[in-house]
């Protein structure tokens, strides 16, 4: 690998390797004037020095933003051919793997959004002196919750992680995919993304985008406070900030700005759906959009409020941090430590329920950004109209739901904690379509399943289904289509997870890629489904379309309807994922008649 700091022109060869002067060849050496030789070798010795800690100090020059400044003709030099990228406001030093694929972690591209900038939209990041080395994941950002690890957690925590072919150059314009992460936007759940197995797979031929944005209280606080004097819907904004960066600075990567495919999964599918409803899918904002298709899983959607209805959380925050008793409240919060302030970043039930959500706080209906309920935006073809992929998990819910559940009322109160403005009479119905099941599992209850059934169906399924009809509806059907993933691991089936929310990561990234412990199967019986699955994702980012260059011997990847001119032809079209069984099915009637139900109060139930 070449030194990305080695700016050694062929003089500056060491001595040592050097043939011999004549002159120190000479047993006179008097007589040959050894003596001005010799303080000459002596001073190139010393620069030679200087050069060589140059080159064994480059994280130094990171951490202190300062080039080695020793000798200027040590300072090192930020070459695109040795990995360096020159953004204008920094310079980043990226680092070479094994398998042609360098990767550029922990990049600004905003502002450290403390002090001040708490609450606010994400600024521009400030210019830094210096080569970066760009060798570690960043801090991701604070969560909700008073537990937080200061070791892996900071409010200052807006970084991007680049991962390219090694030989891709300014003029490569390769396929970009940005990936949003989940974690219910009150976390970071997929921080330390490695995408060099998917660019191996797709033959060198994309670059990959990763990011961290605010979550919890710090991205989606919202009140009339908020409103007023800072900046709504935050996390989102800074999804759209480091898309604004992708535009500006990924063709230094090899990215093409102009073929740029957003996905995520969870929240991260959920966040794809924000940006397609964003402005309420305006013709002047989507023909301005940062990205040009989508492929997506789990879309989650939690429940909404307005700015109005948030209120509450507002105030609580302020009540317990003590800043109710001075006259400007989001002064008082936004001079509060993080630290002290995360002591107080506690869950509350919502207003109607008895027990905390799962996930608190949630991206706000603001009027713009975010102009509705999302069922209600994709009902009336309020969207971006791109090629789109969605899919989902067999079994959405089951890391989710309370396993002590064991009553149809622990069930009921469960979903009222989640989504409070259900009735008695939807919550009636819904127990209908979800009865208790016959399996049981060791340490949980017998509505468990029953119950990871109805909330998986309301939050992923039934939302992927809305989406892709929606598409289907109102976009081209012949770029719309969807998936079942439903590969099985042992351990998870036998605890009853089944093939759990998300499940598909372990195959889009691969085993050998994924920051926490993949499943053992995904290296024995589940490995041949890697290829698939890779195979799938990288056709469709790099072409917009999964079939383009899906690996040899994968079926044809069908889309959601075969013709939306013919009203008897057969639609519900996805993709079933499976090891050694994957292939295009229909979804069966009784799923069907679920989500129709489910979608249709999901504006009354606030999603």
């Amino acid at each position: 690998m070449e030194d990305p700091y080695n700016s050694a022109s062929p003089s500056s060869t060491p001595p040592s390797s050097r043939p011999l002067s004549p002159l120190l060849r000479s047993s006179d050496s008097k007589a040959a004037g050894l003596k001005p030789i010799r303080k000459r070798w002596k001073m190139t010795r010393k620069r030679l020095a200087i050069c060589i800690l140059a080159l064994l100090v480059p994280a130094a020059c990171a951490a202190t933003g300062t080039a080695i400044a020793l000798k200027k003709r040590c300072t090192p030099s930020c070459r695109a051919e040795g990995g360096c990228r020159d953004l204008g406001y920094a310079k980043y030093q990226g680092v070479r793997d094994p398998h042609g694929v360098t990767s550029w972690y922990g990049m600004r591209y905003a502002a450290p959004p403390i002090g001040e900038l708490r609450f606010a939209a994400p600024q521009d990041p400030g210019k830094v002196d210096g080569i970066q080395l760009a060798n570690v994941n960043r801090n991701r950002c604070l969560s909700t919750s008073t537990r937080t690890n200061s070791q892996v957690e900071s409010e200052d925590c807006l970084f991007v992680d680049v991962f390219a072919p090694t030989n891709a150059t300014e003029n490569s314009k390769l396929p970009v995919y940005f990936f949003i992460q989940g974690g219910g936007f009150n976390q970071n759940a997929n921080p330390k993304l490695n995408a060099s197995g998917l660019i191996q797979a797709s033959g060198g031929n994309m670059v990959v985008v990763g990011f961290n944005y605010r979550v919890g209280l710090y991205g989606f606080l919202a009140s009339k406070e908020i409103e007023k004097h800072a900046s709504l819907n935050n996390g989102l904004k800074d999804q759209i900030k480091a898309l604004e960066w992708v535009k500006r600075h990924i063709k230094k990567f090899g990215g093409n700005p102009d073929h740029v495919v957003i996905g995520g999964h969870s929240a991260g599918g959920a966040s794809c759906l924000f940006h397609l409803t964003a402005y309420g899918g305006k013709k002047e904002k989507c023909d301005e959009a940062l990205f040009h298709g989508v492929i997506a899983g789990s879309p989650s959607m939690g429940n909404m409020f307005t700015v109005s209805e948030s209120q509450f959380l507002y105030d609580s925050l302020v009540q317990r941090t003590g800043c109710d008793k001075t006259e400007k409240t989001l002064d008082c919060l936004r001079k509060m430590d993080s630290r002290t302030l995360q002591s107080h970043n506690s869950k509350q039930p919502f207003p109607g329920a008895s027990k905390n959500p799962l996930f608190l706080y949630s991206p706000t209906i603001d009027g713009d950004l975010v102009p509705d309920y999302t069922y209600r935006l994709l009902q009336e073809g309020k969207f971006c109209k791109v090629p789109v992929v969605f899919g989902d998990d067999q079994n959405e819910g089951t890391l989710f739901a309370s396993r002590r559940a064991n009553t149809v009322q622990d069930t009921n109160e469960f979903l009222v904690a989640q989504f409070p403005a259900l009735k008695k009479n939807q919550l009636e119905r819904i127990n209908r379509f979800f009865p208790p099941t016959q399996q049981e599992f060791p340490g949980s209850g017998k509505y468990w399943q029953q119950l990871a059934n109805a909330y998986g169906d309301m939050r992923y399924t039934c939302p992927k289904i809305a989406t892709i009809e929606s598409f289907t509806e109102s976009n081209d059907p012949n770029q719309v289509w969807s998936y079942r993933y439903a590969v099985e691991d042992p351990i998870f089936v036998k605890s009853g997870l089944g093939t759990p929310h998300t499940a598909e990561l372990e195959a889009i990234w691969g085993p050998d890629y994924n920051p926490g412990k993949s499943p053992g199967s995904y290296y024995t019986t589940n490995k041949g489904v890697v290829p698939v699955v890779q195979g799938y994702w990288s056709s469709f980012i790099r072409a917009l379309n999964p079939n383009t260059h899906r690996a040899n011997g994968a079926p044809e990847w069908k889309t959601w309807n075969v013709s939306s001119s013919d009203p008897q032809a057969e639609g519900f079209r996805e993709l079933f994922i499976r090891t050694g069984d994957t292939k295009m099915r229909v979804v069966d009637s009784e799923q069907r008649e679920i989500c129709d139900y489910l979608i249709s109060i999901g504006v009354d139930i606030k999603q």
